[in-house]
């Protein structure tokens, strides 16, 4: 059996989530002490026991170190609502910290994050003291615009103090809100992918033969008779202008009468194998074209990026092929033209390093037989 085979591939692209390399977001807040009832110097004034107070700040976000963790400076700064021996007491904290990112398809991006920095104090109680902070937290960007997005934030900040007052274990518990405006700049280069095609005229066409010599007798005047087209193969396509002459019954055919052929091309969003609305027109469409050409069968073959492991990426693949089966058997295929397997990870066509990479990977690839 002859097999003609077909693939490609559609980059996914996410609601305003072009990627760029830098990310800088000014950020207000305010932050819960768990020591700010210890500010008293009658009682030593503990490290970090100042009053629950607002935050002001900036966060920067380097994206093209590393995919997965994204490391992030955060500068924050706040002071002290009540007046101490020498003043209002200052905080200046900064925290370097690992960034993880939630793909989830749509204009909102969850994140977690944790790090460690150090806390600095300007006219301090008594027996304040400068030290290292840990930090965890976790909020979500939501895209207002390609280069623009609302960024909310909770964090976590623990700090071990030198000399707790009476009472006090010495840590020191702070907790934060933070909302800010993210700027994104210095867009990362786009790969360059093809637009879906309609169905297209072959490349091979079979050539005519070669005529034989023949030898013509001298003409004889004789009436002429009117010749009536002959379409020899059927196809709908008179000899005279057939340029694939012989096709089968079963394949539809172009102006020349050669077979027409197709290709389906549909990209999945991570860990799903749902079809939406763009991706169920190109099936429908497909299918039209099998009913046009009931001598073709189709082999769907799944395929994944590498988030996963390999064998939750087999079954995910094998998922996203019978999906689009089902789909054309539901759009009046006949199941036994179609077959539907899985490839997991193992046929990557990008690098599964980058965002548009595993984009290109995650997605569905179809070869025609007869």
């Amino acid at each position: 059996m002859k097999k003609l085979a077909f693939s490609a591939i559609l980059a996914a692209t996410l609601l305003g989530a072009s990627d760029f390399n830098y990310e800088i977001t000014p950020v207000v807040g305010y932050l819960w002490n768990s020591t700010s009832d210890e500010t008293n110097l009658n009682n030593g004034g503990a490290m970090g026991g100042v009053n629950n107070h607002a935050l002001y700040g900036v966060e920067m976000q380097m994206n093209n170190v590393c995919d997965v963790i994204k490391p992030e400076l955060s500068i924050l700064y706040g002071r002290d609502r009540v007046e101490g021996e020498n003043g209002k007491t200052g905080v200046l904290t900064t925290m370097l910290n690992g960034v993880y990112e939630i793909e989830t398809g749509t204009a909102v991006t969850p994140f977690a994050k944790a790090g460690l920095g150090y806390e600095w104090y300007t006219n301090t109680h008594p027996t304040d003291y400068d030290g290292l902070v840990a930090d965890a937290g976790f909020g979500l960007k939501a895209d207002l615009t390609k280069y623009i997005a609302l960024k909310l934030e909770g964090l976590y900040m623990y700090k071990m103090n030198n000399n707790g007052v009476d009472g006090s274990n010495g840590e020191v518990h702070n907790v934060a809100a933070l909302a800010g405006v993210t700027f994104s700049f210095d867009e990362k280069a786009a790969p360059v992918v093809a637009a879906a095609a309609a169905p297209v005229a072959p490349a091979v066409v079979t050539p005519k033969p070669e005529p034989k010599p023949v030898v013509v007798p001298a003409p004889v005047a004789q009436p002429v008779k009117a010749t009536a087209p002959i379409d020899s193969d059927k196809d709908g396509v008179m000899d005279d202008q057939d340029k694939c002459p012989g096709t089968p019954a079963g394949f539809k055919v172009d102006a020349d009468g050669c077979p027409l052929r197709a290709t389906l091309h549909l990209n999945f969003g991570t860990d799903s194998n749902k079809v939406d609305a763009q991706g169920s027109a190109k099936v429908a469409a497909f299918a039209d074209f099998l009913k046009a050409s009931p001598a073709y069968n189709a082999n769907i073959i799944g395929h994944t990026d590498s988030t996963a492991s390999d064998t939750y990426n087999q079954k995910l693949s094998e998922k996203r092929a019978e999906k689009v089966k089902s789909m054309l058997v539901e759009n009046g295929i006949d199941a036994y033209r179609l077959s539907a397997s899985g490839k997991g990870e193992s046929q990557p066509v990008a690098s599964n390093k980058t965002k548009s990479g595993r984009a290109e990977n995650r997605r569905i690839e179809v070869e025609l037989t007869h």
